[in-house]
This record gives C-alpha cells, structure tokens and sequence, in this order.
C-alpha cells in the first residue's frame, strides 16, 4: 500500500498535469508562471535582452518587488541571465533545469503533447528497464508488494482514466523505488508531472479494450520478471512496454 506522501505526490501530479497550476496564491507567484511560461513558448528569444523594467512591469502590472522576485527564481532554474550593462535576457535551452517541477509544467502548458512525451520516453527508456533489472536483483517483500499491489490497482481501476494513471505511476514509482537505490528513487520525483501527462496520452492512445489489455498485460509481464528475480527478463519486459507506450502516444495525437 503507498503512503499518504506518494499518494499526494501523485494526486498532485494529476492536479499539475491537468493545470491546475493557473490559479496562483500571491502576484509574486503568477509574474512567475506567466513570464516562465512565455518563455517556454518562445515568446522571448535567447540571447536576446528582455524588455526594460518599466516594459515589464506595464506589461504584467505587478510591482518592482514582485518582479525582481520572479527574475530571481527564473535565474535560480536556468532560465534566465543578468549580465552587467546588458540586461537581463533568456539562456539557451541548455541551460535550463529541465527536471525541475515548474519548468516541466510550463512546458506541459505550451508544447504539444507527443513532443514532450516523446523527449520523456526517449529519458524514461534510457532509465526504467535498467531500474527494472536492478528491482529484480535487489527487491525486498514489501517493494515487490507494492509493485504487485499498483498492478492490482490497475486492473481494478482500468475503467476511470483519472484512477488508473494514478494506479499506472505508482506502479512505476514502485518499480523505480525497489531498485533499493535512493538517487533512481528520487527520478520519478523529478518527472511526475511529465510521467502523468505522458500515460494520459498513452492510455487514451491504448483505449481500445484489447489494446488497454494487453498493456496491463505487459504490466503484469514486468511484475513477473521483478518477482522471480530475473533481471534480465524485467529488462526486455520494460523496455517492450515502453515501446508500446510511445506508439501508444503517437496514435493518441494522430
């Protein structure tokens, strides 16, 4: 069974993946996801300088503080550089931190859905049928548990799209966490926004019942392989869902 913080984290996730995000509690907050946003959309170009304070503050009527504030947390993520007698303007794409929360929400609100799902399975296969070899080898009772129990989960909730992309990172998460290795643990934390966006492609891809069953199949194939210790065979067995999954997403944004 998770506990309480995996199941927020995840129904937060959910929350962030259906963009909740666009009520804000203070100004500070909203210049912040308004500019990280415009940003993300290619509103403004790299390398090339903002516009000046006074544009700024016209433009999303906030005051100085607030947006000094939101240049301090874009700078933070990568996004953004002050240069002494240039201004302040946007990094190139490489600079940003991709895996942190925000930015990957923002880029989950401005870009079309297969091509961040896309980006994400291409870092997710490079991950999780390692993850899953290493679950095989190293699980103990209670991590195979609840890497069955989400499988379960799955299958009981394969009717309610919103309960089983819940039920479908958990699942991953549980793989992710039986691995027994804290820094591939924490992964799924980094990208639970981008994961959910990405099944809810995938799922509405996979709606046809025999589809949608042979996914929980592949599922199951991966429980399996974990359970009998075959680290090899959990390998093949993620790798081969995760296969599905992208063709999945494709057919879901034909």
């Amino acid at each position: 069974m998770t506990d309480l913080r995996s199941d927020m984290r995840i129904g937060g996730a959910l929350d962030s993946a259906n963009f909740s995000m666009t009520i804000y509690g203070t100004s500070n907050d909203n210049i912040v996801h308004r500019l990280g946003r415009e940003i993300v959309s290619g509103a403004f170009e790299p390398e090339v300088r903002l516009p000046n304070e006074a544009d700024m503050l016209e433009r999303y009527s906030v005051s100085r503080t607030a947006l000094r504030e939101a240049y301090s947390k874009l700078t933070a993520k990568g996004m953004i550089v002050a240069r002494p007698k240039v201004g302040t303007s946007v990094r190139a794409l490489s600079s940003w931190n991709m895996l942190d929360p925000e930015v990957l929400i923002w880029h989950l609100q401005t870009k079309p859905g297969q091509e961040i799902a896309q980006d994400l399975y291409a870092l997710r296969r490079m991950v999780e049928p390692g993850a899953a070899a290493l679950a095989a080898q190293f699980h103990n009772e209670d991590q195979l548990n609840e890497i069955e129990a989400a499988f379960e989960d799955m299958k009981a909730k394969s009717k309610n799209e919103r309960e089983l992309i819940k039920a479908d990172l958990r699942f991953h998460v549980a793989v992710l966490n039986a691995t027994c290795n804290p820094f591939i643990g924490a992964f799924s934390s980094l990208i639970h926004a981008a994961m959910v966006s990405s099944f809810q492609l995938s799922w509405r891809g996979a709606e046809a019942p025999v589809i949608k069953q042979e996914r929980l199949m592949q599922h199951g194939a991966v429980f399996e392989a974990v359970r009998q210790r075959d680290d090899q065979l959990a390998r093949l067995r993620m790798e081969q869902l995760l296969d599905a999954s992208i063709s999945d997403v494709k057919e879901a944004s034909k």
